[in-house]
């Protein structure tokens, strides 16, 4: 019994019924249409014509059904008023991809548009009309079932507009017109009213994930999607992770040198200080951008840092008080696009970890451009063993721990080598070694 009265008692039955009669309602304009093709022919017999009527209207609806903009209206209403988990149709909600992002910047997997939603199967596009008309069909049969039950409810007990039922079954005939039993005979339309409406709901309920629901294609569109958007969020995980991270170390150490000798030497602690400035507002585009980029907004172009900005990266890590030595060899500006891109985030995050982990000592940077590889190298001073590879000097920094396998993902998406160890019993070694052929 419970268990009968339970849907009753859920606010998605009485909003799954007006969604239901909604669906009547809305199908009401398109009748006089309907009724067109019966009016051209007067001379039919009364049941042709009321078949070409209920015919002509339901091709309407269908019509009506294979618009998008009625399946995604559908959707957002079967959500709302029947609590059915529907997902959004596949690049529903896409933002326009805009010239010039970082798309590709960090991992080279993207080519800077977006992948159109496949078309619908034709079989597909026939579940919004079918839904549509089974919507509109069981609107109808749920309203008018419900409406004669509930005046009939209304209307027996006091004999009102000389309401009667009867029943007339196998020969055997009850007819009620007053008195207790027409009581009953009410409560029983009403309770039957109210079956109705969970019968109706019920049958939307399971019918909308079938009919709604994504097809097979759709599936793996939204797949498609999600696919994308992770790795969105973990590129810019790590645009964030590369370019924060860096400058608020650099910026930290420059501080502190600049604190240091503010007294003693002013110019170098003048040149700190610009040198925050400068790391720092760089930092803002990046961030700005990626900021730009969470909200869904069409950004401008965005910042890129490439090979060609390595003189500058290495001047303000000589600010904040390390020792570089540098050996670049090979064209270098023959490296560009995705590849240059990359390797300049692979040197900047080794470098802010030489600086974060290094006890003192020279940092040195090897970068060699042959005709079918990049090769990376960042060689720092270790405060430990080879064991563990951390610092425990002052030197050190806390990290998130992201770094090197947020590096090792980027150099996994170009197809390329990376080691990170221990280089004998104080140093560390960063090697990375990328194929030229993925730079174009």
């Amino acid at each position: 019994m419970m268990r009968g009265i339970r849907p009753l008692l859920r606010g998605s039955t009485y909003s799954g019924a007006l969604f239901a009669f909604c669906g009547a309602l809305v199908s009401l304009p398109l009748l006089p249409v309907a009724m067109l093709p019966a009016l051209a022919w007067p001379t039919a017999p009364y049941g042709v014509r009321i078949g070409l009527v209920l015919l002509s209207w339901a091709a309407l609806i269908g019509v009506v059904g294979l618009a998008r903009a009625t399946r995604r209206v559908l959707i957002a209403d079967a959500r709302r008023l029947l609590r059915v988990p529907l997902p959004d149709p596949a690049g529903a909600h896409r933002p326009a991809s805009t010239p010039g992002t970082l798309t590709g910047t960090s991992t080279g997997t993207s080519t800077g548009t977006e992948p159109a939603s496949p078309a619908p199967a034709p079989a597909a596009r026939w579940r919004t009309p079918l839904w549509l008309l089974l919507h509109v069909a069981l609107g109808w049969t749920g309203a008018l079932a419900s409406g004669v039950l509930i005046i009939a409810g209304l209307t027996l007990p006091g004999n009102w507009l000389r309401a009667e039922a009867g029943l007339s079954l196998f020969g055997w005939s009850v007819r009620v017109a007053g008195g207790w039993a027409s009581w009953v005979v009410a409560l029983g339309c009403l309770l039957l009213a109210a079956t109705v409406c969970v019968v109706v709901t019920g049958a939307l309920r399971w019918a909308a994930p079938k009919l709604l629901g994504p097809s097979s294609a759709e599936r793996l569109a939204l797949a498609a999607e999600r696919e994308l958007r992770l790795a969105e969020r973990n590129r810019l995980a790590h645009e964030l992770h590369d370019s924060i991270g860096h400058t608020l170390t650099a910026a930290t150490i420059q501080a502190a040198v600049a604190g240091e000798v503010l007294s003693a030497d002013p110019a170098a602690a003048r040149a700190a200080m610009r040198s925050i400035e400068e790391s720092t507002r760089a930092a803002l585009e990046d961030l700005d951008y990626v900021l730009g980029a969470l909200r869904e907004e069409k950004a401008g172009t965005a910042p890129t840092r490439t090979l060609a900005d390595l003189p500058e990266l290495l001047d303000r890590l000589r600010h904040a008080g390390a020792v570089v030595e540098p050996e670049l060899s090979g064209e270098l500006a023959q490296v560009h696009g995705t590849l240059s891109r990359a390797a300049y985030r692979i040197l900047q995050e080794g470098l802010t970890n030489a600086l974060r982990h290094g006890a003192g000592g020279p940092i040195e940077v090897r970068v060699a451009a042959a005709s079918d590889a990049l090769e990376i190298d960042v060689i720092n001073r270790t405060g430990v063993g080879a064991s563990t590879g951390k610092s425990a000097g002052p030197g050190a920094f806390p990290t998130s721990g992201h770094g090197l396998p947020g590096l090792a993902e980027r150099v996994r998406l170009l197809h390329g080598e990376v080691e990170a160890g221990p280089d004998g019993p104080r140093h560390w070694r960063l090697a990375v070694r990328l194929p030229v052929r993925l730079s174009a």
